[in-house]
């Protein structure tokens, strides 16, 4: 049984522990160990995360799966994009799965309830950024109706970035 919930900050250990571990899962064979140490023990820690969590204009949402917990996501609406005329959109900050979970389609459970919210909110789109790398990532959001708009670096740590795609779903 799949059920979403709304995080709370109760949920920041489970939320670190989701993010570092998908994060890794995806960049370790990809980058430094120092770049991909440097990124996680800046950004994804309790403390961030936890200040990520009490800011009102972040939903985070859980993802379990048979109770156990399978990913997260972060969207903030009304936050444009330079490459995006409307302001009313919502950026889907992070979409994280854990890796044994890719088989059962939960990244597209979670994305719909996800668009569903901006949706309801009267967004006019979803925009976000991805990694021009993962190819998987793109696949999906390509699947899910996203078009590549644009390329922004995005910063691992300070000896790297990464370039991204910004991916935009219009409504």
């Amino acid at each position: 049984m799949t059920v979403i919930v709304k995080a709370t900050t109760a949920d920041t250990p489970l939320i670190v522990r989701v993010a570092t571990a998908s994060f890794i899962a995806l960049h370790e064979s990809r980058m430094p160990a120092t770049d991909l140490a440097s990124y996680v023990s800046t950004k994804l820690t309790i403390p961030v995360i936890e200040e990520e969590l009490n800011n009102p204009a972040n939903m985070f949402h859980i993802i379990y799966y048979n109770e156990q917990p399978a990913g997260y996501s972060k969207i903030i609406f009304d936050t444009p994009c330079p490459l995006i005329k409307s302001t009313a959109v919502t950026k889907m900050e992070r979409l994280y799965l854990l890796k044994e979970f890719y088989a059962l389609q939960l990244g597209s459970v979670l994305f719909k309830f996800n668009s569903h919210l901006s949706r309801q909110a009267n967004q006019a789109g979803m925009w976000l950024y991805v990694w021009i790398k993962n190819e998987r990532a793109i696949r999906f959001y390509k699947k899910q109706g996203f078009e590549i708009i644009g390329n922004e670096d995005f910063v691992i740590s300070p000896t790297l970035s990464n370039p991204n795609h910004i991916m935009y779903l219009r409504y």
